[in-house]
């Protein structure tokens, strides 16, 4: 029996979208780092710096990939994409001296970045930084349907750890990762209103790319792409976390989206 396909979603590329001249609204949680986002938008510049990149990566349990806590270099980038990308950048490129950090935590949401901000993200100085995170947001909001889905929360929350990093490095190239759901294993249960709230924040990922001159990593397309070739089990085994071939699929993705800034990532 053939096994239907999730629902592909309708995603738009970077090229769709509108910059905002100005941003408001960075009233709740803000932070002592917190500065008005307009400040840092701006056209974007020719990458000058190649070697010695900083590279952070942030998020939730897909990030985190069971990374180690410690400095033992056999752990520290976890099992996850976030591994796949820079073992495969420091093989490739090993003169470039890039540095590669993960520091995403198990069950984050956007709010628990934000609070631990300062700490894990600018102390680490990153001339990188990408982002994953929503799913754990949306995973509140099914958990509990009645309550809001604090959309505008997600918002304010994102754009503030984004602004503290631009405004500690003004040349921070920031990649911003479309959040990910698919009906399968308990996810099905709530299909409904998994879909419609991980839709919304990508839409809300989508506002911040174009706001902050961001690359954007469209996961869910390269998903999409790659259920044509086998079930969707094979490559998100419980419609959230990626198995090994989902990773891959997720480094490949995130590969192309940086090569838009750094050609020579373009094909490894």
């Amino acid at each position: 029996m053939t096994k239907k396909k999730p629902p592909m979603y309708n995603l738009f590329s970077r090229r769709d979208f509108v910059k905002s001249a100005a941003i408001t609204g960075l009233g709740l949680g803000m932070g002592a780092h917190s500065v008005q986002a307009g400040a840092f938008l701006k056209e974007p510049k020719p990458l000058i710096k190649e070697k010695g990149m900083r590279v952070l990566f942030q998020g939730d349990s897909i990030t985190d990939g069971n990374r180690g806590r410690n400095m033992d270099p056999n752990h520290i980038m976890g099992h996850g994409y976030a591994f796949s990308i820079a073992s495969r950048i420091g093989a490739e490129f090993p003169e470039k001296g890039w540095k590669f950090f993960n520091r995403g935590i198990s069950g984050n949401t956007v709010t628990d970045l934000q609070e631990r901000w300062t700490k894990d993200a600018l102390e680490l100085q990153p001339d990188l930084l990408s982002v994953l995170v929503g799913i754990n947001d949306a995973s509140q909001h099914v958990r509990n349907p009645e309550k809001d889905p604090q959309f505008e929360l997600f918002e304010n929350a994102y754009r503030d750890i984004l602004t503290q990093s631009r405004a500690q490095n003004p040349e921070l190239i920031i990649v911003l990762g479309l959040p990910f759901v698919y009906p399968i294993g308990n996810r099905m249960e709530d299909w409904g209103l998994y879909e419609k709230d991980v839709l919304r924040r990508q839409e809300i990922v989508k506002k911040l790319a174009g706001e902050y001159d961001a690359l954007l990593v469209d996961y869910p397309a390269a998903f999409d792409k790659a259920m044509e070739r086998a079930a969707p089990e094979y490559w998100i085994w419980d419609g959230v976390h990626p198995t090994v071939a989902g990773h891959e699929i997720m480094a490949k993705a995130w590969l192309e989206s940086v090569a838009e800034k750094f050609p020579f990532l373009g094909g490894i």
